[in-house]
């Protein structure tokens, strides 16, 4: 997910890229869409659809239903509908739409997201945006990175940018993303006209296969980073963040890398009876 905004992120996306390196992105997915136990005829809307695979996977789950995918990156939403035409999932549709200006009116039983909300550091107006979509009674089920996310990765990216060969591209830079707790999460969520059922941040071990997939990794979500750099400079700077990461989390006999993470998960209602 990726927006213009002065408080969001924004990477310019490689479709492709993200759709080869996004395993662990994928498999966290099915895990969480577990977690919603689809009766099969709900109307879902996923918030930050991205390539579209993962929305590809609820609406599998729902024969009599319907799912909406939304994303505000252009080449994320062609990508997804190249690669999901309606004649491979028909009751799948992909529209351009920033999470942080939903364009709903209790239209959805249900609102998913996974991996995209820690891309703005304010949550608030995609917690309203959510609470508008939904109907009464219906549900969201959202996946974030949470405080404390990937700690080992912020650590080296802060050792290269303190290094005069780097630090000069990172003037005036502040950190991205919204890594929160389940303190504030409860607070906003009740503003938003959402009723808490779980708030918890879940530690979660990513792993990746070796070098090259740490590499890929880095290169396709740590874009608000590399995009600092000019083009010709930035695979050098994903290697030297792998080779920094490495030196502090060497592989494992296997040779995969592992990367301590840590995801907020949320699970809210609206309550029968607020709004329409």
């Amino acid at each position: 997910m990726t927006d213009a905004g002065e408080d969001r992120a924004s990477p310019g996306w490689d479709p492709a890229d993200y759709h080869r390196h996004s395993s662990a992105q994928l498999s966290w997915a099915r895990d969480l869409i577990a977690k919603l136990a689809l009766q099969g005829h709900e109307r879902v809307l996923d918030v930050g659809c991205g390539d579209g695979k993962v929305t590809v996977l609820l609406a599998e789950l729902v024969p009599h239903g319907s799912v909406v995918g939304v994303d505000n990156s252009g080449e994320m939403v062609s990508f997804a509908r190249s690669s999901f035409p309606p004649g491979r999932a028909p009751n799948v549709e992909f529209r351009l739409m920033d999470a942080w200006e939903l364009a709903f009116d209790a239209e959805f039983d249900v609102v998913f997201s996974n991996a995209t909300l820690h891309w703005a550091r304010d949550h608030r107006p995609v917690l309203r945006g959510i609470a508008q979509s939904l109907r009464p009674g219906g549900r969201c089920l959202l996946q974030m990175g949470g405080r404390g996310n990937a700690a080992g990765v912020l650590a080296a990216l802060d050792a290269l940018m303190a290094t005069d060969r780097w630090a000069p591209h990172f003037h005036g830079f502040s950190f991205p993303y919204g890594f929160h707790g389940p303190e504030e999460y409860r607070e906003w969520l009740a503003q938003a006209g959402l009723r808490p059922r779980r708030v918890e941040l879940i530690p979660r071990d990513m792993v990746q296969a070796g070098r090259e997939g740490l590499a890929g990794w880095v290169r396709t979500t740590w874009m608000p980073y590399t995009q600092r750099l000019p083009e010709p400079l930035r695979e050098t700077f994903v290697a030297e963040i792998v080779e920094e990461y490495l030196r502090r989390r060497p592989p494992d006999e296997d040779g995969s890398v592992h990367v301590a993470m840590v995801r907020l998960e949320v699970e809210a209602d609206k309550p029968v009876g607020h709004g329409r």
